[in-house]
């Protein structure tokens, strides 16, 4: 793709947002004709085959053989050209950080998982990261310009439309992260929160791939507990960007204290950290559990332990898992009530232990949820599992970056 293609799409002049839109509507179709182009943009065939040339001159658009009709001459099929351009979803998680880069199409060519890395809220984790994509794209093998955009993952409050990140490295005064992101790569950045880049990479290229869904709840519950919206095939960000905070739903008069400094949220009692507090009670009081020697030994009790104990059917962990997963399909069946989506997934670490939990999800969805809303949803298990993130973050760098 030509540096004066991709000015022109930035200039936002009406030739411009014409090519744009043709991008576009080829992410989203894989292939069009000329006629499907001119009836989209609503313009002639003569002015549809000149900007397809155009894009096909720029580098964008290529000939993808012919369509099979019953009757006429098979018209001429138009996609994208994979090595039109590339972009690189980061995935930044507490202890690791998982890195890929993607073609035009959307395939996957290089991917990197569980590089060592320290999440704290300092410059140098900031710089850690920067370092991390500068190898990542020398052993690549692709020059700087032809990476259209980097997305990046972080945890905690995030506004993609201004590029500020609010839990985290938020201490470079006026200026947005994804700015000074930008700079220190020389490229183009984005970022977004992690539970979203989830919901968006099975959404894309799991549980909702080649599905007919236009609308999607993802439930991340991991140590804590997160919601990513798909609305109509894109993701649902709020006026702030901070849409999805479904673990700090006001539910419990637990008078538990919530990380985020209020009492009663809904992820003080579904959640890994609500579960593994709910267990070492429990072992505390009497109750035998594989863990018990975790505890013995002066330890807490961690989530990898919990998933490992479950995994090995430790009865009380499942007892545990069963009361949380039907307390969750409870809310779940609210947000049904509300959004009535196609599909629900329900991802993350504790989704991990198996289908058990989903299970009971699934049976509380359908005790707490109007059955005439609840017939046309469906409620399925992430199949990306960790490398939902980072396939997340790819697709998501490829659509920020053709955002019309």
């Amino acid at each position: 793709m030509t540096a004066e293609l991709l000015e022109e799409l930035a200039l936002g002049a009406k030739r411009g947002q014409l090519k744009l839109h043709v991008i576009n509507y080829l992410l989203r179709h894989r292939t069009a004709t000329m006629s499907d182009i001119a009836k989209e943009l609503s313009v002639s065939a003569p002015t549809a085959s000149r900007i397809l040339q155009e894009l096909i001159d720029a580098g964008c658009v290529q000939e993808e053989g012919k369509l099979e009709i019953e009757a006429g001459r098979f018209p001429m099929l138009f996609g994208l050209k994979p090595e039109g351009g590339y972009f690189i979803g980061v995935d930044v998680k507490r202890s690791y950080i998982n890195i890929g880069l993607i073609n035009l199409q959307s395939e996957l060519l290089e991917v990197e998982y569980d590089l060592p890395f320290v999440l704290e809220n300092t410059p140098e984790a900031v710089e850690e990261i920067c370092r991390i994509i500068d190898e990542f794209i020398t052993r690549t093998g692709r020059q700087r310009s032809e990476i259209l955009n980097i997305n990046i993952n972080i945890p905690g409050r995030i506004n993609p439309a201004t590029g500020h990140s609010y839990t985290l490295f938020n201490f470079y005064s006026d200026q947005a992260l994804a700015e000074v992101l930008g700079k220190r790569l020389g490229t183009r950045v984005s970022i977004d929160n992690d539970t979203r880049g989830m919901a968006f990479g099975e959404f894309t290229q799991g549980c909702g791939k080649g599905a007919d869904v236009h609308n999607a709840l993802y439930v991340n519950v991991s140590w804590g507990l997160g919601l990513g919206m798909i609305i109509d095939h894109e993701i649902y960000l709020g006026k702030s960007g901070f849409s999805g905070e479904l673990g700090h739903i006001s539910v419990y008069d637990n008078q538990i204290l919530c990380h985020c400094g209020k009492k009663g949220c809904l992820e003080t009692e579904v959640s890994g950290q609500a579960m593994c507090r709910k267990l070492e009670a429990r072992i505390r009081a009497g109750e035998s559990s594989s863990l018990s020697a975790v505890l013995a030994e002066g330890r807490s009790i961690t989530l990898s332990d919990l998933l490992q104990a479950c995994a090995q059917e430790d009865m009380l962990c499942l007892q545990v898992l069963s009361e949380i997963g039907l307390q969750l399909g409870k809310q779940i069946a609210n947000l049904i009530n509300v959004f009535n989506p196609e599909l629900v997934i329900v991802g993350g670490s504790l989704a991990d232990a198996g289908g058990y939990f989903t299970q009971q999800i699934e049976a509380s969805v359908r005790t707490y949820s109007l059955s005439l809303v609840t017939r046309d949803t469906r409620i399925a298990t992430a199949t990306l599992g960790d490398r939902a993130g980072l396939v997340g973050a790819c697709m998501l760098a490829r659509t920020r970056r053709f955002a019309e």
